[in-house]
């Protein structure tokens, strides 16, 4: 593969319009926004920074690359693993359920592509989105980095898009904020690429609490 084409692979992972309803989840900011724990875009800057660090720092970034190393080894066993790792890190239940959400609806794509639907692999998959970005990733040959930033920056500009409609703040705001937090990515990535098995994990107590406050908020413009 061409890498032009592997440039526009990687850009049609990181697409809003990847078919995984990623536009449906706040994850736990719906509620932090009505409690008042973020108001207006530097609260979101400093809540979205914390996540960043912790959360794509210390679990998403590096079990991306266990899981597409395992990809690259044929590794069933080990994809398996730290597909269940991840999601045994997601906080709450509804954090669960939309990680299981955002796989099964991957794997709908992959089974429309007539990709990865070995026994071996096809269970794992559905458990969470990060698998199936793992396994693409590998199978077009995206490097590792390329393919971690891409998700990133998708990551982000869905938590973005959200404060557009929750905390709220306008276009040109929302513009901002994912120029000054995504300059984080690169240096976090480094940390991430580089942490052994018995660092990875994060925990953010107050996203735990927003979560699960956010199960039974009267009323809900998002799933999570």
């Amino acid at each position: 593969m061409s890498h032009e084409l592997k440039l526009l692979r990687l850009l049609q992972l990181a697409s809003p319009n990847l078919p995984v309803g990623g536009f449906t989840y706040s994850q736990g900011l719906e509620w932090a926004v009505e409690t008042g724990w973020v108001k207006g875009a530097d609260g979101f800057r400093a809540w979205q920074r914390q996540q960043l660090h912790d959360s794509l720092g210390y679990l998403d970034w590096p079990l991306l690359a266990r899981l597409y190393r395992a990809c690259q080894d044929q590794d069933a066993e080990a994809f398996a693993y730290w597909s269940r790792f991840l999601l045994a890190n997601r906080e709450t239940a509804e954090l669960r359920l939309e990680e299981r959400q955002r796989g099964m609806a991957l794997a709908r794509l992959l089974d429309g592509w007539q990709l990865c639907q070995a026994p071996a692999w096809r269970a794992s998959l559905e458990l969470s989105q990060l698998g199936g970005m793992a396994w693409l990733g590998a199978h077009w040959e995206i490097p590792l980095r390329d393919l971690a930033l891409g998700y990133g920056f998708a990551w982000l500009e869905g938590a973005v898009m959200a404060g557009v409609k929750l905390v709220p703040f306008g276009q040109q705001a929302a513009q901002t904020l994912l120029h000054d937090l995504s300059e984080a990515l690169p240096a976090v990535l480094e940390t991430a690429l580089a942490l052994p098995d018995d660092q990875l994990g994060g925990s953010l107590p107050l996203l735990a609490i927003a979560s699960a406050r956010h199960e039974t908020q009267y009323t809900r413009l998002f799933r999570s």
